[in-house]
């Protein structure tokens, strides 16, 4: 029997972005659609961080957003723990919820600056019936100093931390419900480099302690070799690659991972030169046909411009890519 706590099967994500009605009429045009995720498939097995990678514009955040409720699904279905996440409602829904919890990526926007820190931290207490008035104090003290505040700072508001704090912050209100998963949509970018350190061992610390599972959502690599298990690459809303972390950086089976990795800086100086990126992610609106990637890949065959590939099995994972079939199994 599978260890997954999270499985995403099928899953997909269209926003419509069609004008009004009244001018499509005047200026005869269709209805137009963004396909902001297309057919993603993965797993995250308890315990483990799964990484989701890729340029601005991949749909890591929509995918994030959507195993945790905020956004619906327009196909496909999220399970946790077995249970179908997708269309459940009330109270069985109540129930799951309070398993996982979210890391926004901005500190300064995700706490409300009108309430008091310790407010913040225990309303997913108050809201899931876990404990009350001094019991609920109790635990939003304790909380604070497990992320390395004081108890104290329970009566500050927001804007009188500086936003590695606001991060901690955030870190303990996702742990107040007492979560198995959390999902981490960026959670350093905001930060100096310095403070990034110390919130990511934070957490890591936080994983071995309390044997959470994460989702982890970023576009540096660094931060990923340092925090993930495996890793998912997705371009323009698929997943090209699921690897493990210490494998996609050694093996890079897809060349859209090749491209992302040669572009990072040689900090070992081992002589390596690095490339910079080239081409832009295409418009979602108007994709390019077949391989969304063959604009930009330098292995490009004429089959990539009318066939979209399908995921092959490698040996350090799976990716979707027509010249791995030249590759011997």
């Amino acid at each position: 029997m599978s260890d997954a706590l999270i499985r995403v099967e099928n899953l997909w994500r269209r926003f419509d972005v069609s004008k009004p009605w009244l001018n499509r009429v005047i200026e005869r045009e269709e209805r137009q659609f963004l396909t902001a995720v297309a057919d993603v498939n993965f797993e995250i097995r308890k315990g483990e961080t799964f990484a989701l990678v890729g340029e601005s514009g991949s749909g890591k955040s929509t995918i994030a957003k959507m195993v945790v409720g905020l956004i619906p699904v327009s196909s496909g279905r999220i399970l946790f723990d077995g249970t179908p996440v997708t269309g459940t409602t009330g109270a069985d829904m109540r129930a799951i919820r309070r398993r996982f919890q979210m890391i926004f990526q901005d500190p300064f926007a995700s706490l409300n600056p009108r309430w008091r820190v310790g407010d913040i931290i225990a309303e997913p207490i108050h809201t899931f019936g876990l404990a009350s008035g001094a019991d609920a104090a109790n635990q939003v003290g304790k909380l604070l100093d497990t992320v390395g505040l004081s108890a104290k700072d329970a009566e500050k508001y927001p804007h009188e931390f500086s936003g590695g704090q606001r991060q901690r912050i955030a870190i303990a209100r996702a742990l107040s419900s007492r979560p198995e998963f959390i999902v981490c949509d960026e959670p350093t970018s905001a930060l100096d480099v310095s403070v990034q350190a110390q919130i990511l061992n934070l957490m890591r610390d936080l994983q071995d302690e309390l044997g959470l599972t994460y989702l982890f959502i970023s576009h540096d690599l660094s931060v990923v070799r340092h925090m993930a298990n495996r890793i998912g690459v997705l371009y323009l809303g698929r997943l090209v690659e699921v690897s493990e972390g210490k494998s996609l950086f050694r093996q890079p089976q897809h060349p859209y991972t090749r491209m992302l990795l040669d572009a990072v800086p040689d900090l070992a100086m081992s002589g390596r030169r690095r490339k910079p990126v080239e081409g832009e992610i295409p418009n979602p609106i108007n994709p390019p046909s077949g391989c969304a990637f063959h604009p930009r890949c330098p292995v490009a065959m004429d089959r990539c411009k009318v066939e979209a590939p399908k995921d092959r099995d490698t040996p350090i994972g799976r990716a979707a890519c027509f010249a791995l079939e030249m590759q011997p199994a």
